[in-house]
């Protein structure tokens, strides 16, 4: 008996509280309404942003169910929805594009007004929400809602995939490589011939050395306290591994040393202030670019002398790499 158009009971990891374990539930999926799409999810990433609502850096409303990098099958579709169809395999986007407004408009961004992040709703884009556990309703994060078996998304916030995609590899399409490699080939404009730092070599790291590579940098170094990251950092394309812990200088200052004067593009991957700061600095103060991808806590703020960016270096953000 086919399950379009009615509600599916399933499994979830619903988040009760900040600072508490995730609890398996048995949850009810409501149907996708008009430009909808429920899918079956087959392969979830765990992104540390997920990580962040659950210490309380990051603020969303709970309850709710988290996850975010994801690939699934599309199980059934609200009326008119014409981009995917049931069986397509396909890959929830927590930066939806509606195609109208002034960023989707622009090919400078990327960060379309009916996103979820920067004042966080816990809703899909009509307001209204699709999950029941217990009897009480739980919100969306971000729109996805990946640690379910099942969730429902906006059309404009799904992406078909070839038919043919291993769905336990592609998912990491969902946030960690898209956002790594995309902000060295899409945000920072990496060039040929080029020196590169990365700070912090977990899967987004690694994907901005990939992108770095990629995109012809001649050194790529990559900044890292855990020295059992460098093989698999070499293996992606770092020329150079080290370890801030090995030095009495600040990184910073080694990284200007190693590169005379300055890299030219550095990538911080990790989330904190002084590594922001450290990934700014390591910049040539004349041409260097700095690329924040680290999520930073919601309630920390970054103190800095302007002086440091007049002599001509660039500070970017970037959200999914700027896909």
């Amino acid at each position: 008996m086919g399950t379009a158009g009615k509600v599916i009971k399933c499994k979830a990891a619903v988040l009760w509280e900040q600072k508490q374990p995730f609890s398996i539930e048995e949850i009810e999926v409501a149907p996708p309404k008009t430009k909808e799409v429920r899918i079956k999810m087959v392969a979830v990433g765990i992104c540390r942003t997920d990580d962040h609502v659950v210490s309380g850096n990051l603020v969303s409303p709970l309850p709710a169910i988290l996850g975010h990098e994801a690939a699934g099958i599309v199980e059934s579709v609200g009326e008119g929805v014409t981009t995917v169809k049931p069986g397509d395999k396909v890959i929830p986007l927590f930066t939806p594009q509606c195609g109208k407004c002034r960023v989707c408009k622009s090919p400078e961004g990327n960060y379309c007004v009916k996103n979820d992040l920067s004042n966080p709703r816990g809703t899909l884009q009509d307001g209204t929400r699709r999950f029941t556990c217990r009897g009480k309703p739980i919100h969306h994060f971000v729109g996805t809602s990946t640690f379910s078996q099942y969730t429902v998304v906006d059309e404009n916030a799904v992406a078909k995939i070839d038919a043919s995609s291993p769905l336990e590899k592609v998912c990491l399409i969902g946030c960690g490589f898209s956002t790594g490699y995309g902000s060295a080939v899409n945000v920072a404009k990496v060039t040929p011939g080029s020196v590169c730092a990365v700070f912090g070599l977990g899967g987004v790291g690694l994907s901005a050395v990939m992108g770095c590579k990629a995109a012809g940098a001649a050194r790529i170094i990559a900044v890292d306290i855990n020295k059992d990251k460098f093989a698999k950092a070499k293996e992606l394309g770092a020329t150079e591994c080290i370890n801030p812990q090995d030095y009495k200088k600040p990184i910073q200052e080694v990284l200007k040393e190693m590169t005379d004067g300055g890299v030219d593009f550095s990538f911080e991957v990790i989330g904190r202030l002084d590594t922001m700061m450290a990934s700014l600095l390591c910049c040539h103060e004349t041409c260097g670019t700095s690329v924040i991808l680290g999520v930073p806590p919601d309630s920390q703020n970054l103190s800095m002398n302007p002086m440091l960016l007049l002599t001509g270096r660039t500070w970017k953000g970037a959200i999914f790499g700027g896909m």
